[in-house]
């Protein structure tokens, strides 16, 4: 058997097992019910927005950790590496998206994010758990674990 992602489609919320080695191969799966394209195959956090984050994390069928940061932001930038494996650990199962605060001041004064970095957790559209400052992966994997029983 190949080795392969199950990847949950945004739109439609249905299990796609999607073969790793498409995936590496920079090819864009599809949902095989609702043929939209499927978040997250990188294995990368998805880069979000105030114009997408209603779309991309509010309305995800999965969990979604997002990742409030900064470019100028020492603590953000230690992280950052941990987040990319999370996105890559969590595929299928969580999503991981980024955004940036001072591009997206916006979603950030709604969600009152006054210190960074500042990890959400939402679920069903609503802010479910936070984090504020460097934490252990191994809690944040935990606290996303919580929340996919």
């Amino acid at each position: 058997m190949l080795d392969a992602q199950l990847i949950t489609c945004p739109k439609c919320g249905a299990t796609n097992r999607v073969p790793t080695e498409k995936i590496e191969a920079g090819l864009q799966p599809v949902c095989g019910k609702c043929k939209a394209p499927l978040p997250s195959a990188s294995g990368k956090p998805l880069v979000v927005t105030d114009a997408s984050f209603a779309a991309e994390v509010e309305q995800s069928p999965l969990p979604v950790l997002v990742d409030m940061w900064a470019p100028w932001c020492g603590p953000c930038r230690i992280i950052a590496p941990m987040i990319d494996q999370l996105a890559a650990e969590m595929a299928g199962r969580a999503r991981v998206a980024k955004l940036n605060v001072d591009e997206n001041p916006l979603t950030a004064a709604r969600f009152n994010v006054l210190s960074i970095p500042a990890l959400l957790i939402l679920k069903g559209g609503q802010e479910v758990d936070r984090m504020v400052g460097t934490q252990p992966k191994q809690e944040i994997v935990r606290r996303l674990e919580r929340l996919m029983r």
